[in-house]
């Protein structure tokens, strides 16, 4: 039986062949866009892992009595916005122990850098890079110690009476356990489990439209093939043969198709490795499988698609005859749409009430998204069905009322190829509508804003007394570009802004805000920007005045120095010369360097939720083809006789373009709008911000993407002339 149905499936004629090939390339998308997806789960894991090390500064003392301390300092510099990885160690006797990727400690004078840092460094002028670390290059950081290919990482040996005057600490083992795991507050690393939960959703998003796609091409000439089983049976074969020999069809494609997602992902992984799902890119290594995981999509798959296979022959399994007994459906019902406003009414509900606890935010933000697009995918039907309706009472022509009194009787089957287009565009505008939004109010500042160009090197009270004002570095103000230095000294009201500054020197700054009428002193922030680091739509801030003779300003001690520049060169150069005169505490950056980390973490999960509609819409559009060409196979004998008693041809593919354009249409409009105002209700209820328009391009790639889905269908349409001839009208 077996050999028998292997027979069947491969020498069955053409449309046997066309269908095994649809459905191995429908399972090769989803064995490679899965394995992706769990290779990038697991490279996550492993970029973290390599993160351990830099936490070194809250790892446990070592149970070896032996070993000798090691004076540790980490520190964040920049460089044009990129984040640079700055270790400063000192052996405090022979046995001290060795961080990663390094042969042994460098010695004063001496620095390793990570490839990336070390172009960079040949690359850059001294005086605004190089100059900031002391000594010279004497190798490279392997790559065990880095986390990325990208990373700009440096280790430097320093004088123990240097670093312990520095504020370093003394270790006595190199952290090897991941900040997953950390338990002593490690701050360098990922949050792999939040990454972990945006891959699974991308995939999520990603494989529905592919399972929808398996799902079409399992049908693809349903009704020949259970007309076929059905004869089977009448004839004398088993339910138990007529499975196995479906089953035998399906695993074939399967495996056909599994073998070929694991060579489309071994193929693309290069390319894979470079998209920096955490900011960072990985190593192509880090996309690595599992033994488990290989074994369980290589068997899972396979199953899954024989599972299928007998769900969509349920009827012939039942009864030789249930073929025949065909009614139409029941229409859908419109408590289809209860998860719907449900989810809806608990987003707006939570206005004004945001939850207390970031754990309670997540239950109700997440779940009533959850609802919203679970009632998506069960109103879709009962949609179709209202708007087939609409189309079929407003039709003038033959083919819209043919076409719209389809949908009406089975929309199921109409809305149930496009369906997996509600996941991928109610997540790309969820995520298009908040990103923008919130990137618009509290992102990046633009490059020629004053938050971007100005450089502030602050002194906290915490960190040691503030310097005198003749260690202020004189030169600041000759390097070309400067435009001004400004030294704001410490505000004595300790319940004001940490600066204060007086309005003839503000005034002179036109750039950073002015001084209320009247006034002679005013309280800043200490890098000159305060709240408009969060509203960049206000170019002008007026500041909150003192009561404070202005002469005294000079007598209080100095909280920042801020540095505004015309030029990159100049504000690196800047940099460069503040790091050098005051080594010690952090490091002076711009309000948009610190505000940078979290707008470009959120341009990657737009990025991705870029690559979920841009996967999803051709995808939909191969479930679209797929579909009409198995309904065209169906009812060619139909169709023939239709054009036997003088329906033109056009007015057919009308029909058949019609079926195909509502229900992507009404699905792509219903989604998107659902997903700007569930967007809207978020920004709302946790930042009280308004839903902003995304950016054109959205809208393009939207349009381009129907467009292209649209075009793949339109393929299919030159079928309908070779299958309805008068030869296929003739009685059987």
């Amino acid at each position: 039986m077996i050999r028998f149905a292997v027979r069947l499936s491969v020498a069955g004629g053409r449309e046997a062949a066309t269908r095994l090939v649809i459905i191995a390339a429908a399972v090769a998308l989803g064995v490679g866009m899965l394995l992706a997806t769990v290779a990038g789960m697991n490279a996550v894991g492993a970029q973290n892992q390599r993160n351990a090390w830099l936490n070194t500064a809250v790892a446990p003392a070592s149970s070896d009595p032996s070993v000798d301390p090691l004076w540790w300092l980490i520190r964040e510099d920049y460089h044009h916005g990129e984040s640079i990885g700055r270790v400063e160690v000192a052996a405090a006797g022979p046995d001290a122990p060795v961080p990663p990727g390094i042969p042994k400690l460098p010695a004063p004078g001496e620095f390793y850098v990570s490839p990336a840092l070390g172009e960079l460094l040949r690359a850059t002028p001294a005086a605004e890079l190089g100059d900031r670390f002391p000594g010279h290059e004497v190798g490279t950081i392997g790559r065990e110690a880095l986390p990325s290919p990208d990373s700009l990482l440096i280790v430097i040996g320093r004088p123990p009476a240097d670093l312990e005057h520095l504020g370093a600490r003394q270790v006595t083992q190199i952290m090897t356990t991941s900040p997953d795991g950390c338990a002593n507050g490690c701050y360098v690393g990922i949050n792999s489990d939040g990454m972990a939960l945006v891959l699974s959703v991308v995939a999520a998003a990603l494989l529905f439209p592919v399972l929808i796609f398996i799902g079409t091409a399992t049908r693809l000439a349903a009704t020949r093939r259970e007309q076929r089983f059905a004869a089977m049976r009448l004839v004398g074969a088993t339910p138990r043969q007529i499975s196995l020999i479906s089953a035998v069809e399906s695993t074939l494609a399967a495996v056909a198709g599994t073998a070929a997602g694991f060579s489309l992902f071994f193929a693309f992984r290069p390319s894979l490795a470079a998209i920096p799902f955490t900011g960072e890119p990985f190593f192509a290594a880090d996309l690595s499988l599992t033994i488990v995981d290989v074994l369980l999509v290589a068997l899972g798959i396979p199953v899954g698609a024989v599972m299928a296979s007998w769900l969509a022959l349920r009827r012939v399994q039942i009864s030789p005859l249930g073929v025949s007994r065909r009614v139409t459906p029941k229409p859908p019902r419109a408590w289809r749409l209860i998860p719907l406003v449900a989810g809806l009414a608990e987003l707006t509900y939570f206005i004004g009430r945001r939850p207390a606890t970031t754990n309670g935010q997540l239950t109700a933000y997440l779940s009533g998204f959850l609802l919203i697009l679970v009632g998506l995918v069960l109103a879709g039907p009962w949609l179709t069905m209202i708007a087939a309706r609409l189309l079929a009472g407003r039709a003038s022509r033959p083919a819209t009322l043919i076409a719209a009194r389809r949908l009406s009787d089975n929309p199921q089957a109409g809305f149930r190829s496009v369906s997996g287009l509600i996941v991928a565009l109610f997540v790309t505008s969820v995520a298009t509508g908040t990103i923008t939004t919130y990137i618009a109010n509290r992102g990046e500042p633009r490059t020629d804003s004053v938050a971007a160009t100005s450089l502030s090197k602050i002194f906290w009270p915490e960190d040691g007394p503030a310097p005198a004002p003749d260690e202020i570095p004189a030169g600041l103000a000759a390097i070309p570009g400067v435009r001004s230095v400004t030294v704001v000294h410490r505000n004595p009201d300790p319940d004001g802004w940490h600066g204060i500054i007086t309005c003839a020197e503000l005034d002179r700054l036109a750039a950073y805000g002015t001084c209320p009428a009247g006034a002679r002193v005013a309280a800043v922030s200490a890098d000159l920007i305060g709240l408009r680091a969060f509203d960049l739509t206000n170019d002008t801030y007026v500041w909150e005045a003192v009561d404070i003779d202005p002469a005294q300003v000079d007598r209080q001690p100095i909280v920042s120095v801020v540095v505004d520049t015309t030029s990159r060169s100049a504000f690196e150069r800047a940099r460069t010369m503040l790091i050098d005169a005051f080594p010690k505490d952090r490091f002076p950056t711009s309000t948009a360097e610190w505000e940078s980390s979290s707008a470009r973490l959120l341009r990657q999960f737009q990025q991705l939720a870029n690559v979920v509609m841009l996967a999803s819409l051709p995808i939909a559009g191969c479930s679209l083809a797929v579909s009409v060409a198995g309904g065209l196979s169906d009812r060619r004998r139909p169709f023939s006789m239709l054009r036997l008693t003088g329906v033109q041809l056009r007015t057919l593919r009308r029909v058949v373009a019609l079926e195909t354009v509502a229900p992507l249409l009404i699905v792509a409009a219903v989604a998107i709008g659902t997903g700007f105002l569930a967007a809207h209700l978020f920004l709302q209820a946790q930042l009280g911000y308004p839903l902003l328009a995304p950016k054109p391009s959205f809208y393009l790639m939207v349009v381009g993407g129907l467009a292209v889905s649209l075009g793949i269908v339109a393929s299919t349409l030159p079928l309908l002339r070779r299958i309805t001839g008068p030869e296929t009208a003739r009685n059987e």
